[in-house]
């Protein structure tokens, strides 16, 4: 991925702010509605003034209802069935070598920092360091990292005073590069914490170099777990000489580290007659909606303001932990569902995008999208060519008030089989009787043009999917299975969630696997006769020549005879020419990569353990791919060279060898 032509002034700086576990219900368009109808509200003036100068997605999705596999979607651009390493509840593994937004923005000539929560770098579990995290942040695109590198660390919002009590360590460790400054964080509260190290990096940044953009992802902890408040309330004035400052002296890193610890409640709640869970819930919002104040007026301060991008999202919907009780401000909003939920207040997420005399002020949009779809918006942001891995669609037509926004790919499975307590969905009477204390289990969602498909509790691949038209419906009370256009969906969702994900391979030496799922021994279904194309042939060079991109990349799209139903293993490589990239999809799934990292000429194979570090390798990625009989499409994109790459295939128990022309063929006119 070349740097792009453009100067460098002409590409915008990108910060990308993750909260953790915020609601969707927490948006101020719903909070201000609930405020005039005399309900519980919460009231933050910085989260206003972020919507009335952006544009809201009213539905976005996250990649998972859980913090981990959701962030591992999140950076590395593909959606829960791709992810190597990371689905359901594997905190602190590491994330597969593969492109991450870091990796992408420098290669688009961007300067990049993470500053905040991590919990995907690998290491010893509750713990991890620079040196035994495969997947540290600065070995995964970041130049900069500063922040908690461990899951649950991330849970204690005074790091020093509030240690993690399951760590080897006994620490909630804060690391600042290769460093741990947990010892000097004295009395630092992590949202002021966070915020003021973020400013602090983008002034030096810009100042040090005007002309070079930075993407800087800071990934806050709040409003998760521990309900922890300020130590007072925030600091006068805003950006570059006002709001919190990072004063970086051993004990006082930032000018709030004073005062008693998880004391202050905001006065605008302060004598309500709340309970003190919702108090110190909606402070902690507050304390957040002030520091996007300062973020701002900071960009505003050093003139770079209309030249920046500010993502705001959240990983999952609305906890229910230590105290906090979602139904009071109900932060799920108007669906059913809080985090681990497949319905859509378990993962519809807040999110609101602000780039000045770009994107629409106080606009809106009901597009739906998904995590994975940063990585290719923040591509075509910096002007590079999304990965070939992507599951993404770039997000530009949609936030720029243009036409032709291409359809997401929106994915999702979870299970919530080992989340001790957390395995039902809570029995709060504003949901659907029948979703009241329901098992969660295997989880599963897809969409399908307008119509949401989603099971729980899924015991088999037979299992049918309630279905729903969430624009109409978005609290999903009208269930769709039974009518002729449900039971034409049904058939196709039972397909679709096949042919886009890979069984999860991963095994680790002390942790053992996850993501084991009941429908993981069926084969990928091959073309019914009324999806295959008109005419096939048998491959020629003349048949072969695909398509031209704009970027220079090639994309093809072949037929593959699986000559009888059972299990194969794949395997490729490109001409030994520098440059030469190439990935395979098969139906819509991920086959073969050979781009990130790949050495021209050298034999890459569908073995989901490619990649990934710190498994057992014994038994990683030794799973075939069960396969039925009958035709399969290939999607095969290059770049660097010209036709296609050499392509093997193993049936289980079968000899290795080159896949004839025979088997491979091609749609023509």
């Amino acid at each position: 991925m070349a740097v792009p032509a453009a100067a460098d002034t002409q590409r915008p700086n990108v910060i990308l702010i993750l909260m953790d576990d915020m609601g969707w219900g927490d948006l101020p368009s719903y909070q201000d509605q609930r405020m005039k109808e005399g309900f519980p509200a919460m009231d933050n003036p910085g989260l206003r003034m972020l919507a009335r100068e952006g544009m809201t997605l009213t539905r976005h999705y996250s990649s998972a209802p859980l913090c981990a596999p959701a962030r591992a979607s999140l950076f590395t651009g593909v959606h829960q069935g791709h992810v190597k390493v990371i689905r359901d509840r594997s905190f602190d593994l590491p994330i597969e070598q593969a492109p991450t937004l870091g990796t992408v923005m420098q290669a688009a000539g961007y300067k990049t920092a993470l500053i905040g929560k991590w919990g995907i770098g690998g290491g010893t579990e509750h713990a991890g360091s620079p040196q035994e995290s495969t997947a540290y942040p600065t070995k995964r695109g970041f130049d900069y990292y500063f922040g908690y590198l461990d899951h649950v660390s991330g849970h204690h919002h005074y790091p020093k005073e509030d240690p993690n009590p399951i760590s080897p360590t006994k620490k909630s460790g804060i690391w600042d590069g290769n460093k741990c400054v947990t010892g000097d964080c004295d009395k630092a509260y992590s949202v002021d914490l966070l915020t003021a190290r973020a400013k602090q990096w983008i002034m030096d940044t810009h100042r040090q170099n005007p002309r070079k953009p930075f993407f800087l992802a800071l990934t806050h902890t709040a409003p998760h777990s521990q309900l922890q408040i300020p130590t007072g309330p925030y600091p006068e004035g805003r950006g570059v000489k006002g709001g919190v400052q990072w004063v970086g002296k051993p004990h006082k890193l930032i000018n709030t580290a004073e005062g008693k610890i998880n004391s202050y409640i905001y006065p605008r709640y302060a004598e309500k007659k709340w309970p003190i869970a919702q108090k110190r819930y909606a402070t902690m919002i507050a304390r957040l909606s002030d520091s996007f104040e300062d973020l701002i007026q900071t960009l505003k301060d050093l003139n770079i303001d209309k030249n920046t991008v500010i993502i705001m999202t959240s990983d999952n919907g609305p906890h229910d932990e230590v105290g906090q009780n979602p139904q009071f401000f109900r932060n799920y909003g108007p669906f059913d569902g809080i985090k681990q939920d497949a319905w859509e207040g378990g993962f519809r997420v807040p999110a609101i995008v602000r780039w000045p005399g770009r994107i629409p002020a106080g606009s809106s949009s009901d597009h739906p999208s998904q995590f994975h779809d940063w990585m290719a918006t923040l591509a075509a942001i910096g002007g590079v060519r999304a990965p070939f891995r992507s599951d993404g669609v770039s997000l530009l037509p949609t936030l720029l008030n243009q036409e032709n926004q291409p359809d997401s790919r929106l994915y999702m499975e979870y299970s919530a089989k080992k989340s001790r307590s957390k395995t039902t969905t809570p029995a709060y009477q504003d949901f659907h009787p029948s979703r009241r204390n329901a098992v969660r289990g295997e989880e599963q969602m897809v969409y399908i043009g307008k119509y949401k498909g989603v099971r729980t509790n899924i015991q088999s691949h037979a299992d049918l999917f309630e279905i729903y038209d969430t624009v109409r419906d978005p609290a999903e009370r009208h269930d769709l299975k039974d009518t002729p256009e449900g039971k034409k969906m049904q058939s196709l969702m039972h397909d679709k969630v096949l042919r886009m994900r890979r069984i999860y391979d991963y095994t680790h030496p002390a942790r053992g696997t996850f993501a084991q799922r009941p429908y993981d021994t069926e084969p990928v279904p091959a073309l019914r006769k009324e999806e295959m194309p008109g005419n096939l042939l048998p491959l020629e060079e003349s048949s072969s020549q695909g398509v031209r991109r704009k970027d220079g990349s090639m994309k093809r799209v072949l037929y593959l005879n699986i000559p009888e139903t059972g299990n194969y293993v794949f395997f490729l490589k490109t001409p030994v020419k520098k440059g030469a990239k190439a990935f395979v999809r098969l139906h819509d799934a991920h086959l073969l990569d050979a781009e990130y990292g790949y050495n021209p000429g050298t034999e890459v194979s569908s073995s989901m353990g490619e990649g990934t570090t710190e498994g057992d390798a014994g038994q990683t990625g030794r799973k075939p791919i069960p396969l039925e009989k009958g035709w399969h499409p290939l999607m095969v994109e290059t770049e660097g060279f010209s036709g296609l790459p050499t392509l093997f295939w193993q049936k289980e128990g079968g000899k290795k060898e080159a896949i004839p022309n025979s088997a491979l063929h091609a749609a023509v006119p």
